[in-house]
């Protein structure tokens, strides 16, 4: 479904910035604050380029989806820094916020739910915290990306987010991912309530 770009002749502005937030680091490869990264490194697989490039404190690369040129953005500053991050890149390719999508972890949703916002609040998550910071706006659209709740209300937060994924929920996770990866087709093309309409859970 996804239409792919690796001509280096491609040229123009950068429409979109697509970011997805996580921890860098192999301990933290399958824990629930990396889902955002794991929705990134599906969608460009998809796309059939890789995120190897190294800039603006992140690994990215460059791809074309449907007629969009954009950048795949994963942070390396740490969850809690990732507005360093955006707001390099954005400030280098000029891209406004309402073209910054941001694709994070969700403890308020099911593991296998996935829901879209074209704005809001951080919502207690310490990385969309750090982007509204660094932007000085939350009007930017975020595809969240359910991990479910904590187990226990004293259960400490921190520690349930650096879990890692069971087997069976990770099979949960790439169903929400999969979904977020055609939604973000028609977000591209501005068609949000259809794709809030055919995607959210």
């Amino acid at each position: 479904m996804l239409n792919f770009l690796k001509s280096k002749k491609e040229t123009g502005p950068f429409e979109f910035l697509i970011v997805g937030l996580g921890n860098p680091g192999k301990k933290y490869e399958f824990t629930r604050h990396n889902a955002g990264f794991m929705c990134l490194d599906v969608l460009s697989d998809n796309l059939g380029v890789k995120i190897n490039k190294v800039k603006f404190k992140s690994a990215y690369c460059e791809c074309k989806i449907n007629s969009h040129r954009c950048i795949l953005m994963e942070p390396q500053t740490y969850m809690n820094s990732s507005g360093e991050a955006v707001r390099e890149a954005v400030d280098f390719y000029k891209i406004p916020p309402e073209n910054v999508i941001i694709i994070f972890d969700d403890i308020s949703l099911d593991v296998g739910k996935m829901r879209i916002r074209r704005k809001g609040s951080a919502g207690g998550h310490n990385g969309i915290k750090s982007i509204i910071a660094h932007l000085g706006t939350s009007d930017f659209p975020r595809i969240k990306l359910g991990v479910g709740a904590k187990p226990h209300p004293d259960y400490s937060l921190m520690d349930w987010v650096l879990s890692s994924f069971s087997k069976d929920d990770l099979k949960k996770l790439r169903s929400a991912v999969d979904d977020a990866c055609n939604a973000l087709e028609l977000m591209l093309d501005d068609k949000y309530e259809t794709a809030m309409s055919d995607y959210n859970s």
